[in-house]
């Protein structure tokens, strides 16, 4: 397959340090809560872990995909605002889907490299429970006995009208296409399973997680915005989905399709999330205290920031999308895919995720080392920094190089990252 689309590489841009809410299930402890203040908290809590002060960012970035509530327009305002950027500091909203997050990278590189900041707030929020019951029929009122179009939001947004076809039936395609089983999408997802309650049994997710607890969020002249838990929960410490599935018990799951091989056992699980990075240039870092290359005892970033891919795909197969972005990637960085160490790719669907194995050739055993979206869930604008995340904490703790986060993209694209730990092998 041929890996067009466009390519962005960064010279000196760096991700400092961030940090995650708990991934909780769809309906959950935290779906009552804003998406704005889902980012307002993880905004604030990855100023704080970098050490970087809210005047210092230069651009907010922020990715949010279905509305949970009336402020959604304001929402990237609302965070920088809120989390304590300067008030002449523009914020702004990027949107590809389930790509958002890495495309919130890719903008915030831009910044950086282009000169208009030296720092940059990354934010991807997410409400799968908060989607909204909506209708857009009806501005001119309800004519008699016609059909009133109220619908699920996010259930009608997982088809793609172009293609006819949700997003179920694209892995079902690929499914065909690679000659993927239903026997080998559950042991791929009692695998993603098993691998998170691993690493959260060891401690690793917990670095990387900031609790949600109740608290106001003030800001001097405006209102004040805030989270409050419901009932008797006082706070929310980890990921809700994740427990041992085994493949004889994911077996017993009905396909959704006849003759298929997706469950919702094998599917990325419905979660609500945010999470945040701060990026900078490697100016500002060694100016505050970063080591960023060569042995030494100063603090180290998370990583750097090397390069971008995005590319278009047919839309009826669109979760083969990381296949040709990682192929770009490797094309122009000159890397080989064995130099790759860790690669963390969205498991929207285990047949998707698999394929995507299959074209490239990859070796699995690289590939979502700590458990996948399957296990931990996949709230859109959320995963693509959650991903990049987990994947820079885990190079620095494996002692990898190189590494590539990734997704596919409803509709027919796919995103990737290339990440570099300079003091990895």
């Amino acid at each position: 397959m041929a890996s067009k689309g466009f390519f962005s590489a960064f010279n000196d841009v760096w991700m400092l340090d961030g940090v995650r809410t708990p991934m909780v299930d769809y309906c959950g402890a935290l779906g009552h809560i804003s998406p704005t203040d889902l980012g307002i908290k993880v905004a604030r809590e990855a100023l704080k872990r970098s050490g970087v002060p809210g005047a210092d960012i230069g651009s907010v970035v922020t990715g949010n995909m279905a509305p949970g509530d009336f402020d959604q327009f304001f929402l990237p305002r609302h965070i920088g605002l809120y989390a304590g950027v300067p008030v002449e500091v523009p914020a702004i909203m990027a949107q590809r889907i389930c790509g958002t997050g890495f495309e919130l990278f890719r903008q915030a590189g831009e910044h950086i490299q282009g000169g208009a900041c030296d720092a940059a707030l990354v934010v991807g929020t997410e409400s799968m429970t908060r989607n909204p019951i909506a209708a857009f029929d009806h501005r001119t009122g309800f004519k008699l006995g016609a059909p009133v179009g109220f619908k699920d939001y996010m259930w009608e947004a997982l088809k793609d009208p172009a293609a006819g076809i949700n997003m179920i039936q694209t892995a079902e395609n690929l499914a065909k296409k690679y000659g993927i089983t239903r026997q080998e999408v559950d042991a791929f997802a009692s695998l993603s399973f098993a691998k998170a309650v691993a690493a959260q049994q060891s401690g690793f997710h917990a670095g990387e997680i900031v609790p949600v607890v109740t608290e106001k969020f003030e800001l001097e002249g405006y209102k004040t915005r805030g989270i409050k838990l419901q009932g008797k929960i006082t706070e929310v410490t980890q990921d809700t989905h994740p427990r041992l599935s085994p493949p004889e018990v994911l077996a017993k799951l009905q396909t959704v399709f006849p003759d298929g091989v997706q469950t919702g056992g094998n599917s990325a699980a419905l979660v609500d999330a945010a999470a945040s990075v701060v990026v900078a240039s490697g100016d500002y870092a060694k100016n505050h205290g970063y080591q960023i290359v060569g042995p030494g005892t100063g603090r180290k970033p998370l990583g750097r920031v090397v390069a971008a891919a995005a590319v278009g795909v047919p839309p009826e197969i669109m979760g083969i999308g990381p296949a040709p972005a990682i192929r770009l990637l490797l094309a122009r960085t000159g890397l080989t895919l064995d130099q790759i160490g860790r690669f963390e790719i969205n498991e929207a669907q285990g047949a998707q995720t698999l394929a995507v194995g299959k074209e490239l050739g990859m070796d699995l055993a690289k590939l979502n080392v700590n458990g996948g979206a399957i296990a931990l869930g996949h709230p859109l604008a959320c995963t693509g920094v959650r991903l990049t995340l987990t994947l820079a904490r885990e190079m620095q703790r494996a002692n990898v190089r190189w590494g590539i986060s990734s997704a596919c993209v409803g509709g027919g694209q796919g995103i990737a990252l290339l990440i570099e730990n300079p003091q990895g092998t």
